[in-house]
């Protein structure tokens, strides 16, 4: 399997400062500061880039385990809502909500909610989060 990577680089001082960030193949680029980290401000921030990868993720394994058990999904849409809160051990990401549409033909609502349960806990991002993040999964059939 290759190994992938990230650049990030920041200029100035904590609040003041600003800084851009991108994936190795150059797909997403943006800026971030602090304002758009820990307020409402325009740009990117670490955990929007983790969501987005969580919700990718997902929504590949997703895709597959229906697909394993015979479903094949037309689409599989989610969002991750990332939530970053200060503990006693400073800043952390506490949680993270998926909420999760499929359009999957033949699928009745019970095994869509269990093969989509199995997709959170395989998903690798989810492996990786969920030791220090609590994950919540929301999962429709549209």
């Amino acid at each position: 399997m290759p190994i992938r990577s990230a650049s990030a680089r920041w200029q100035g001082n904590l609040t003041e400062g600003s800084g851009t960030i991108k994936t190795g193949k150059g797909g997403i680029q943006g800026n971030y500061s602090f304002k758009s980290r820990f307020e409402e401000g325009e740009g990117t921030n670490p955990e929007e880039l983790i969501g987005a990868a969580h919700a990718g993720c997902f929504s590949m394994a997703f895709s597959k385990a229906l697909s394993d058990a015979g479903f094949t999904p037309t689409s599989v849409e989610t969002v991750a809502k990332v939530h970053m809160d200060k503990t006693d051990a400073g800043f952390s990401v506490t949680r993270i909500d998926l909420e999760t549409v499929g359009d999957v033909p033949g699928v009745d609502e019970g095994t869509f909610q269990k093969i989509a349960e199995d997709a959170k806990a395989n998903c690798p991002i989810s492996r990786l989060l969920s030791p220090g993040a609590e994950i919540s999964l929301s999962a429709k059939l549209s």
